[in-house]
């Protein structure tokens, strides 16, 4: 049996703590506290990390580590991207400039996804059309940048077995060295 570390980041609000635990065998351990943060009316948010793991069919482990999503906490993003197979960055279609919100974690993992396969979860798509998943796709071109970017729930299990699942195919495909 092999493990894998995926990386989940993104925004605060964005669903990195949902979706972990969507998928998760276990009970998640999340490291959330009161929210102070007065620009964003999210009650909790999480300060360290997320964590939680299921197994895929072959009996291999997916472990699942999300970042805190609020940028002075960045310092723990390098930290958490050790050793990771894979990321997922996940956005808010809802939120102001989700583009730009794309752009900081593009920049701030810019070193890792040279070397890693990463997919884009666009949230609340379906209630927030612009931008449209075009949109992105043209935001990464401009990061020189070429990753899947999908329309999720992450409420919904099977929308983010579908980003992890993206991650692999893009390993097995080569895209990326392992």
């Amino acid at each position: 049996m092999n493990e894998y570390k995926i990386l989940f980041t993104g925004t605060m609000g964005a669903g990195k703590t949902t979706a972990i635990g969507t998928v998760s065998e276990t009970p998640p351990i999340v490291t959330d506290v009161v929210n102070n943060d007065q620009s964003h009316t999210k009650e909790r948010t999480t300060v360290g990390l997320d964590f939680g793991q299921f197994t895929l069919d072959s009996g291999d482990r997916i472990r699942m580590f999300g970042t805190p999503g609020q940028s002075r906490f960045d310092f723990l993003w390098k930290i958490l991207a050790k050793n990771a197979l894979g990321m997922i960055i996940l956005t808010d279609n809802s939120r102001p400039d989700p583009l730009a919100d794309l752009r900081v974690y593009l920049e701030g993992f810019s070193e890792d996804l040279d070397t890693m396969p990463c997919a884009i979860g666009v949230g609340r798509l379906d209630s927030h059309a612009a931008p449209s998943l075009d949109d992105y796709v043209d935001e990464l071109a401009r990061h020189e940048r070429v990753f899947p970017v999908l329309a999720v729930d992450v409420r919904k299990r099977e929308d983010v077995i579908l980003l992890i699942d993206t991650l692999l195919a893009q390993l097995e495909a080569g895209m990326f060295g392992e």
